[in-house]
């Protein structure tokens, strides 16, 4: 049992206050064991948030929240602020179902002054916060802290130039460590290496240096020019940076000196307009396995406290591990594919192709919307662009899906991962929105595999294609199928039929097939003969094998793991209202109108309605037609089925 003194007197803010300064570097060691502790147990963001332990601890030491406002950006450096607010015993169920949020959220605490769960929006709600509080003249102060490279989303960078305009009362902490998910890239981070690596610069330095070495005493000055050199470099270029997008720009401070950061947040207010601190931290810091690896531990399965090894177990190839080997097969049978990351190479597989194919392979940073288009204008030049994403973050680039893609119909291909339930990172990450979102753009085809061999295919198909299609697969561990060699294709807009029925037709798509299948071997335990037909394709959809199937059977239920408004569902719907085909019965499953929070996978499909006994229970109330029997029959397939999952 941990034991926790200085943390175990800190409810809130005021309590923080409270502990002599020369005592914070305790809290500090306290608040990282804790964090160390619980998310080894429950999984987590754990890097980041270590890396934010002393600014934290500065910011809740001289800010008086929740009047202040303090927005973090992202979400996965507050859990020393979780802690300090209020939830320091809930802690240890963040991002478990029925527990906290891994995230800062409004509905949870006062101390959550915005929700956020994906990079670059701080800098905007701040500044929109700052100008609510100057039209009710209020006096409160606004704190956007930025950090995990969320400086290089395009949002942030529209941010800063707004709120360089309005000369509002704002502070934005640059949060600086060197890293976002995987480590930063573009022309920002890259602008201080390149002002004191380039020529000039160089160039001046040893003329300098020879200058000096030829005075008096010139070798001590010229070491003590060399001891310079960080100063500038940290100090003066950053500066002029930021004061040219009308910041007062303070730093760098030392992020994890807990009395340099409290005096600096005080000096503050001597200070007027937007004031952006730029404060360097260490990924991981604290904790040496998050030290040496921080892109592992950026979004960590449970592990072992003392050794930083994973404790999920071992688990087959995941789909992300099935698409990473397929697209590099696919580079080097051809030279024109390229593939494209917003800040996720490793996350979305990209790692092995990048190290294979150095010169085209490309990672954008946290610019979505920016990866869609620079996409867009390398396909327009006869490459093809494979755009590696996850789905909830493919909806920050809608508009250029839309617009700069599917008008003008070029060969883009979206490897949308994550699509379906994610768990624990909840409903600021859940995949349920994609199959609505993607499959009503003209030109957009859209699949979704059944298991990883189908994958494979799946990618193969869609580089071949010459148009834009997406190729939405869930998270996690595969089905255990077998990867051939050589996978071949899919035939274009065709889905199959897995097994054939009378009394009731499973359409499936993407993940819920194996739940379809699964369905119908305990309807059929029970003498109801189910068909099942892996859809294959949300967009087209195969008119020739489901019109015939529906006719026949005249009983229908669709299965997804998307919304259900526009979605898998309202596809078939709309396909049998074309051709004026009105089925018995019809139902879909899948997620209604409200937002889907974290939980284990299994936990979310039963609490939403879209698991295997869903299935079962709207199968057997479609057959029932009022007979006596189905209650016994449906409590007989239940008592089976928890055995089986």
């Amino acid at each position: 049992m941990q034991k926790f003194s200085r943390l175990a007197s800190i409810q809130s803010p005021a309590d923080l206050k409270k502990v002599p300064r020369e005592k914070l570097p305790e809290v500090a060691a306290e608040l990282r064991d804790k964090i160390v502790h619980d998310v080894a147990r429950t999984g987590g963001h754990l890097a980041s948030s270590l890396g934010v332990v002393e600014l934290t601890i500065a910011l809740h030491y001289v800010f008086d929240c929740p009047a202040d406002r303090i927005v973090w950006d992202v979400g996965h450096q507050a859990y020393a602020h979780k802690i300090l607010t209020g939830r320091r015993d809930t802690f240890a169920t963040q991002r478990t179902f029925g527990g906290i949020s891994g995230f800062p959220r409004i509905s949870e605490s006062p101390y959550d002054a915005f929700g956020t769960g994906h990079s670059g929006t701080s800098i905007s709600a701040s500044l929109g916060m700052a100008v609510a509080r100057d039209l009710d003249k209020r006096n409160n102060r606004i704190v956007a802290v930025v950090g995990d490279g969320s400086l290089s989303s395009g949002l942030s960078l529209e941010g800063l130039n707004q709120a360089g305009h309005q000369k509002r009362d704002l502070v934005v902490v640059l949060n600086d460590n060197e890293m976002s998910i995987s480590r930063n890239v573009g022309a920002l981070s890259g602008y201080l290496s390149r002002i004191m690596t380039g020529r000039f610069y160089t160039s001046f330095r040893k003329r300098i240096e020879s200058l000096l070495k030829s005075m008096p005493h010139g070798a001590f000055l010229a070491r003590i020019a060399k001891k310079s050199e960080e100063l500038t470099k940290g100090f003066i270029v950053p500066g002029i940076l930021f004061e040219e997008l009308g910041f007062t720009y303070v730093g760098p401070i030392p992020g994890h000196d807990l009395e340099a950061l409290i005096g600096t947040f005080q000096n503050l207010s001597n200070l007027e307009g937007p004031m952006l601190v730029h404060v360097v931290t260490s990924k991981g810091k604290g904790y040496a396995p998050a030290e040496a690896n921080p892109e592992f531990f950026h979004g960590v399965g449970t592990f072992d406290p003392e050794t930083g090894k994973g404790t999920g177990g071992a688990h087959g190839p995941t789909y992300t591990d099935v698409f990473s080997d397929t697209i590099v097969a696919l580079g080097r049978e051809n030279p024109n594919l390229v593939g494209i990351t917003a800040a996720m190479c490793s996350g979305t597989g990209l790692t092995k192709f990048r190290e294979t194919f150095p010169d085209r392979f490309f990672d954008v940073g946290i610019s979505e919307s920016h990866s869609v288009t620079f996409a867009a204008g390398l396909a327009r030049e006869g490459k093809i662009p494979v755009v590696a994403i996850y789905s909830t973050f493919l909806q920050r680039a809608y508009d250029q899906v839309i617009h700069d893609v599917c008008l003008q119909n070029l060969p883009v291909v979206f490897a949308v991962d994550r699509g379906g339930i994610v768990g624990a990172d909840g409903a600021t990450h859940q995949g349920i929105f994609d199959l609505s979102f993607l499959r009503q753009v003209p030109n957009m085809s859209l699949m979704a595999p059944r298991n990883e061999a189908e994958l494979a295919r799946m990618i193969r198909t869609a580089v071949a294609a010459g148009r834009p299609v997406a190729v939405r697969y869930p998270r996690g561990a595969g089905m255990g199928v077998h990867v051939p060699a050589d996978p071949g294709t899919i035939p274009w807009g065709k889905g199959e039929l897995l097994a054939d029925g009378r009394d009731i037709l499973l359409i499936g798509i993407g993940a819920t097939v194996s739940s379809c299948l699964l369905a119908a071997e305990e309807l059929h335990k029970a003498g109801i003969s189910a068909a099942v037909v892996d859809a294959r394709f949300v967009k087209p959809l195969d008119a020739d094998l489901l019109l015939p199937l529906v006719r026949r059977i005249g009983r229908v239920i669709t299965v997804e793991e998307n919304v259900l408004a526009g979605g898998f569902g309202s596809a078939v719907l709309e396909l049998l209202e074309e051709n004026d085909e009105r089925p018995d019965h019809f139902r879909r499953i899948g997620f209604r109108d409200r937002f889907v929070e974290h939980g284990t996978p299994s936990e979310i499909r039963d609490a939403y309605g879209v698991s295997v006994g869903h299935v079962l229970e709207e199968a057997l109330r479609i057959c029932a037609s009022g007979k006596s029997f189905i209650p016994s029959i449906l409590y007989g397939i239940r008592s089976r089925l928890e055995k089986i999952v």
